[in-house]
């Protein structure tokens, strides 16, 4: 979202927040703040859960989506913005609607399946994008549609014999058997039939018996399969079924999520990380939000012990922090737990950087672990105006003052110089708050920023 959205609304959000919450700081959900983000596709990979998701763009009025957009964590809390690393542009053969998807990793290489709309027919089919990392960039792996029958929403699972299957359909259920490349797949494109007994009984329309809609997510655990898919819209709800094998008989538990979030859609993916296991799905919560301005949440969730998923209630506080941050290495400034007034944009250092940054604006950085103390800060940053000043809070925006970093202007926006500055009451483990002050217009871009104890080092 940019500034004429944002500017003022998140501080009004983080206030109606707190009628629910305890305390403003503990309200981390939606995750992403910086753009409307939906269809969330998690992948854990070496350590770190990089979250992928569709865009709507500001204002919307349809599901209109040009891009996808990357984030990933080590704490499920603390969010890096990766960018776009793919876009309609990727598929030339792809005239609009960059709509749900989910990558997948095999043979050191990350396949991202999204539905796109074909030039040539009009109609909705499969692309598959292939990268050498899970941040891309990626490429069409192809240069036309795997699969194409006018139907959306694959997802993709490997199973434990190396038979890999991508399933997806609306109005119906299809799966194919891929090959070991990823990219092609042996006989037809088979149509699950949708029971009753294997999807849930919908009432009122006789086109669609079954509570089946879109957005499946198939995985296997412990043996068990599962398919967790967006129910009977709108509006929809998350329900799923099980299956002793890949390709089913199904049948349907009841609801992971029931109908609520301000979108009469919704979108499900889960994945054990570290532990625990995690709920991602999209709402409408943030400021100008809806059915076609979507957020993307989490909530950590614990199977019974029969396997079957509990009911899960959208939070404002999501999920616990896993862990938490060293503040003694480089941080991204586009690492965030939550913000208000900020954007973020490529940098040509590399990466991405916040930036719009005005008066007030801040950033919130959870569970920084600063050990026996911190004694200086830096800050790589920007500036094709007069600058301003980073204060760094803990507790909260307006929060304890531990330091204040003058920026002053660098001749351009990614014109890049490194500020520092002392800090003082910066010890054990808080919440960091970055807030950007000065006067009127944009401020500066900050790139990345780290703290030194007194030897210089982290004092953990």
């Amino acid at each position: 979202m940019p500034k004429r959205i944002l500017t003022g609304l998140l501080c009004l959000a983080v206030t109606l927040l707190a009628a629910v919450a305890p305390a403003p700081a503990r309200a981390d959900n939606p995750i992403v703040q910086t753009v409307y983000t939906a269809d969330p596709a998690p992948l854990v990979h070496n350590g770190r859960v990089y979250l992928y998701t569709g865009h709507d763009e500001d204002g919307s009025t349809w599901f209109t989506m040009k891009e996808w957009r990357l984030y990933s964590s080590a704490d499920m809390v603390n969010w890096t913005d990766h960018g776009s690393p793919m876009s309609l542009a990727t598929f030339s053969w792809a005239s609009k609607d960059a709509w749900a998807g989910q990558v997948i990793q095999r043979n050191g290489k990350f396949y991202w399946y999204v539905p796109v709309t074909n030039r040539a027919t009009g109609r909705m089919a499969i692309g598959v994008g292939v990268a050498n990392s899970p941040t891309g960039p990626f490429t069409d792996a192809l240069g036309r549609p795997l699969v194409e029958n006018g139907e959306i929403d694959p997802t993709v699972m490997i199973d434990d014999d190396g038979q890999a299957y991508l399933y997806w359909g609306n109005p119906n259920l299809w799966y194919v058997r891929l090959n070991s490349d990823m990219i092609s797949y042996s006989g037809s494109a088979t149509k699950i039939a949708l029971t009753t007994a294997g999807f849930g009984t919908r009432t009122g329309d006789a086109n669609r018996p079954t509570l089946y809609e879109e957005g499946p997510w198939v995985y296997k655990r412990n043996g068990l399969y599962y398919n967790v898919f967006a129910a009977k819209c709108c509006s929809e709800f998350i329900g799923y079924s099980t299956a002793p094998g890949p390709t089913g008989p199904w049948t349907y538990r009841g609801t992971v999520m029931p109908t609520q979030g301000s979108s009469f859609t919704n979108h499900a993916g889960i994945v054990d990380f570290n532990g625990g296991s995690y709920f991602f799905y999209h709402n409408g919560a943030l400021p100008g939000g809806g059915g076609f301005t979507r957020s993307v949440a989490v909530e950590k969730f614990s199977y019974n012990a029969d396997g079957s998923i509990p009911q899960i209630t959208m939070t404002t506080g999501g999920a616990p922090q896993n862990g938490t941050l060293n503040p003694y290495t480089r941080q991204e400034a586009e690492t965030i737990a939550w913000s208000s007034g900020v954007e973020t944009e490529r940098a040509s250092e590399g990466g991405m950087n916040v930036g719009f940054l005005e008066n007030g604006d801040y950033i919130k950085v959870k569970g920084v672990a600063f050990g026996s103390g911190a004694n200086s800060f830096s800050a790589r940053v920007a500036s094709a105006a007069a600058g301003g000043r980073i204060e760094v809070r803990l507790g909260g925006p307006t929060g304890t003052l531990a330091g204040t970093c003058t920026v002053a202007g660098t001749g351009g926006w990614q014109n890049w110089a490194t500020v520092n500055c002392p800090v003082s009451g910066v010890s054990g483990t808080q919440d960091l708050y970055l807030r950007f002050t000065g006067g009127s217009g944009y401020l500066f871009n900050v790139n990345w920023w780290q703290f030194a104890g007194n030897s210089g080092v982290s004092n953990r």
